[in-house]
């Protein structure tokens, strides 16, 4: 009897998760939700916000550890390359700072002025902007770790799988989706 009442549970259990496996390759409809624009807008830039509360803390954590790495003892020892190359992630990490930040100061400084719409556009551009200067800082910081530690055979293969990895995961992926779904759109019009 307590096999019975299990198996259309189990059967519905397996059936859910092959279902979740997949992803549907139909773009939603334009807008499946019920809400005005300055609604939308918001909720926007909520989620916009929320993304950028996940982003900034692997920043400041990168930006600290750059800060202190002049006042270290094996500094010294860094060839003329490793320095210049150290700069260069420090400046690419403190442009990811800055443009990661902002969306935040663009809020405040715009705060009920009814121009959200404008606002969600140019903090979702900052974004992009910001956590590709990220990209660029991470796959230097691993470039002049793995330099340090390993030499330059180590290096290239490192942050080359690295470089490749970021504009894969961040990059490919979604303009893959962006496209399947404008390529989908436009057969139904």
């Amino acid at each position: 009897m307590r096999a019975a009442r299990a198996a259309p549970v189990r059967d519905a259990v397996t059936r859910a998760d092959a279902e979740s496996r997949f992803v549907n390759p139909v773009p939603p409809p334009e807008s499946e939700r019920d809400e005005t624009p300055f609604e939308r807008a918001d909720r926007n830039l909520a989620e916009l916000l929320n993304e950028l509360r996940v982003a900034l803390p692997g920043v400041q954590v990168l930006f600290a550890f750059l800060l202190i790495v002049p006042f270290s003892q094996g500094y010294a020892h860094m060839s003329q390359f490793e320095r210049k190359l150290y700069f260069g992630v420090l400046l690419c990490t403190g442009l990811a700072a800055m443009l990661l930040i902002a969306p935040s100061m663009h809020h405040r400084l715009e705060f009920r002025r009814r121009d959200k719409e404008y606002l969600v556009l140019t903090a979702n551009r900052l974004t992009i902007a910001g956590l590709s200067a990220l990209a660029v800082a991470m796959t230097g910081a691993i470039l002049l770790i793995t330099h340090v530690l390993f030499g330059t055979a180590a290096t290239i293969v490192t942050s080359s799988l690295f470089a490749v990895g970021f504009a894969v995961v961040w990059y490919l992926i979604p303009l893959r989706r962006l496209a399947a779904i404008r390529r989908e759109r436009a057969s139904r019009d």
